[in-house]
């Protein structure tokens, strides 16, 4: 049986970081985010729906959704938002269960869930462990603005639109604090790996 992970984190807080730490150690990821765009590429069923629901005004030039446009609708929109949310969301969640049974029959001992959302969307279900990736807020806020080229003000408004990280830290299985260097932040995961059991 593999061992199914669900990684989280806040913004700025360096689950990507971890799920590259992954990767380099050869587990396969599964991107949420990643799987979320390729869902509404021309031709996919969530991208007929989309098209159906919202109206060809959304449409590039090169037949591609705007997204900026389309996200502006469902900005100020919860109507429209979770419209869009039932249409995408089936969608991702069966290209992620396709790779993920794609990479245990390729013989995956652990497979990585790397889903922002993973306590918000109710998603806890699809993982055997979950792990949080948390960082100190004075360190997240000044990544942030370091990445993003944000103004203070525009990196705390980000970060105070999600679920607090020691909110997601209280309801994951395992932390990774990421507050310190690269080494220690692999050393952290390559422990927890190993406790729950992992064959690296």
């Amino acid at each position: 049986m593999a061992l199914i992970i669900g990684l989280t984190g806040g913004i700025a807080s360096g689950k990507s970081t971890v799920s590259n730490m992954c990767k380099e150690m050869g587990i396969p990821v599964i991107d949420a985010d990643q799987e979320a765009r390729l869902a509404v590429e021309p031709g996919e069923q969530a991208y007929k729906e989309i098209v159906a629901a919202f109206g060809k005004g959304l449409l590039l030039p090169d037949g591609g959704i705007d997204r900026p446009a389309l996200g502006a609708i469902i900005f100020n929109d919860e109507a429209k938002r979770r419209l869009l949310n039932s249409i995408v969301h089936p969608q991702v969640r069966r290209r992620m269960a396709e790779k993920q049974k794609a990479a245990v029959e390729a013989g995956a001992h652990i497979v990585i869930l790397d889903i922002p959302l993973l306590f918000e969307s109710n998603l806890v279900h699809l993982a055997d462990k979950t792990l949080v990736v948390t960082v100190d807020r004075e360190i997240q806020l000044s990544r942030l603005m370091a990445r993003n080229d944000f103004s203070k003000e525009e990196a705390e408004a980000r970060i105070s639109s999600q679920m607090p990280l020691y909110k997601k830290a209280a309801l994951a299985d395992a932390v990774i604090n990421n507050n310190g260097p690269l080494e220690e932040t692999k050393k952290q995961l390559v422990e927890i790996l190993y406790k729950w059991g992992a064959e690296l």
